[in-house]
């Protein structure tokens, strides 16, 4: 019986298995590797990136491209990307983009921030959002009719259904009443369940978004060059 009892107590997990399952890859180093074509197993949720800090556009590309990486169909749809004089015509981002399988853009606003006297033709911003709006439901219209549980050819049209869209600045756009906030929850209203459908933009805490989305991340800033004197920067800003 003293035996029995001794062979039950010792018969546990060795302690470097424990750690094992605990450890991401269970240990193993992660590698590059071919991205094919492939469908997310958990996909679906609404998020929503606000703040008056820097880094909301960054963060949002910084997802898709992972997920582009797990050869998920990405897409982002920008609304509106302004800055500075010192902005060249030319962004890394859509560089980087357009050489990355599987992830795509398009801008429908003007390169120009609404109301900030920056060359933009002021009275066109509302009908470029209302564009964009209209963008936008398109591509959840196609999501919808898509079989977002299969993989998607990653040179695929995004009207032909993608596993992530991503809305850049669609929270501006409602901040500066070029949208409503009633047109921001009628597209999440609208998203198929299987979609990732990422909202950023807005200095001001969207309130009407905080019961529809799963994840809400606020980016807060401490200190900016900016209030230095420092204008954008290429491969920062731009």
């Amino acid at each position: 019986m003293t035996d029995e009892h001794e062979t039950a107590e010792t018969s546990t997990p060795d302690d470097s298995d424990r750690v094992l399952e605990n450890t991401p890859g269970r240990g193993e180093k992660p590698e590059a590797r071919p991205i094919e074509p492939a469908a997310p197993e958990e996909f679906g949720l609404v998020q929503v990136w606000w703040g008056d800090g820097k880094g909301k556009t960054t963060a949002t590309m910084g997802m898709g491209l992972r997920a582009a990486g797990h050869g998920y169909r990405v897409h982002m749809l920008q609304f509106m990307k302004g800055g500075a004089s010192s902005v060249d015509a030319v962004r890394g981002e859509y560089n980087a983009i357009a050489a990355l399988p599987g992830f795509s853009y398009e801008n429908l606003g003007h390169y120009g921030w609404h109301g900030m006297a920056d060359g933009s033709d002021e009275a066109d911003h509302a009908a470029q959002a209302q564009a964009g709006l209209e963008r936008a439901h398109e591509l959840l219209d196609a999501a919808t009719n898509a079989d977002l549980e299969a993989p998607i050819p990653l040179e695929a049209d995004p009207d032909a259904g993608v596993h992530m869209l991503i809305l850049d600045e669609i929270l501006y756009a409602a901040d500066r009443d070029l949208i409503t906030p009633d047109d921001v929850c009628e597209l999440v209203d609208a998203k198929p369940p299987t979609l990732e459908l990422v909202l950023s933009g807005s200095h001001e805490r969207p309130e009407y978004l905080l019961e529809r989305a799963d994840l809400v991340t606020r980016v807060e800033k401490e200190r900016h060059p900016i209030e230095d004197g420092q204008r954008a920067r290429k491969g920062t800003e731009f």
